[in-house]
């Protein structure tokens, strides 16, 4: 139980930036009481999902060979028993990329969950992506085809070795092709109300309501077209209240321009709306910047990264 604690404490300061500080002597600055505006105008971009893997040469053969993305960093820690790898389409200092760490352990098994629901990925050529990854024994769980008939819009969902599910979209080039994270949530109005008053994003899409598979979905995000960003999909399915969260998917990371007013506004929402701040604005000497952390008001982890 010693090494598995270990190993989570590791796993924490490799993946969230986060480990255990006195911020007693931390300065902060004073937050003016219109934080919530403040948070309107912040320079905001989505940095890193962190997601755990269960083989992580087997995870990184399957999204360069099939996605086409790279490997950006690598790193083992052989006395606690971790790997970490940072992979994506391009540079993580311009891009969202996706950060993966497996746990040699064989005590702490991966657990996906049903919490998390799947990543978005947008390709050129949706219909070779699909066929290369059927040929390699690869899951298609949803063929390429329109979204609904007669429609414009190409899709197909597929999973990874370790059972993540990715849509693939058909798409021109774009600048951030890992298009989504969709979460589920329980109150889909509750959920974009935060993000809306505590991450300063917008409603890209207005909710849709797909009564025939029972699920409404919103898209929430920063600027204005949710096809040229990376945007979080929320989606609340009918009668369902409750998700296992897992220990698959970690939290997905965002700069800010001040950590200190950026908690001092996610604190205000928590009041009305529910969360945690799990770790206060601080600073966090071995890579000498500051962070915060909290769970948003259906468990879901966020990393605010100052700029």
């Amino acid at each position: 139980m010693k090494m598995v604690k270990n190993q989570q404490l590791v796993y924490s300061c490799i993946l969230l930036f986060i480990c255990l500080i006195d911020l007693s002597n931390a300065a902060r600055s004073n937050p003016p009481d219109d934080v919530l505006e403040w948070v309107q105008k912040d320079d905001r971009r989505f940095l890193r999902a962190n997601i755990r893997v269960g083989d992580l040469n087997r995870t990184i053969k399957f999204y360069t060979e099939f996605f086409g993305m790279e490997v950006l960093s690598r790193k083992d820690f052989p006395k606690v028993n971790i790997s970490n790898a940072v992979i994506g389409f391009g540079s993580e200092e311009t891009q969202f990329v996706l950060g993966l760490t497996q746990h040699h352990s064989a005590v702490d098994k991966l657990e996906l969950g049903t919490a998390f629901h799947h990543f978005g990925i947008t390709t050129q050529d949706i219909y070779t992506m699909v066929e290369k990854i059927r040929a390699a024994g690869g899951v298609i769980t949803r063929e390429p085809g329109p979204v609904a008939p007669g429609g414009t819009t190409i899709y197909a969902f597929v999973n990874d070795p370790d059972g993540y599910s990715f849509e693939l979209f058909l798409r021109p080039p774009t600048p951030e092709p890992i298009n989504h994270i969709c979460l589920n949530v329980v109150d889909i109005d509750r959920s974009i109300d935060f993000y809306q008053k505590a991450l300063g994003m917008n409603l890209l899409v207005p909710k849709y309501n797909n009564t025939q598979e029972q699920y409404t979905v919103a898209m929430v995000g920063y600027g204005s077209n949710y096809t040229q960003t990376t945007v979080i999909e929320l989606q609340y399915n009918y009668n369902v209240t409750d998700y296992t969260k897992g220990n698959g998917y970690a939290q997905v990371a965002i700069g800010t321009d001040d950590v200190y007013k950026s908690a001092a506004a996610v604190e205000q929402v928590i009041q009305e709306l529910g969360g945690k701040i799990i770790q206060p604005p601080g600073p966090i000497p071995f890579i000498k910047t500051k962070i915060t952390a909290f769970l948003d008001s259906d468990g879901f982890e966020t990393v605010l990264v100052d700029n």
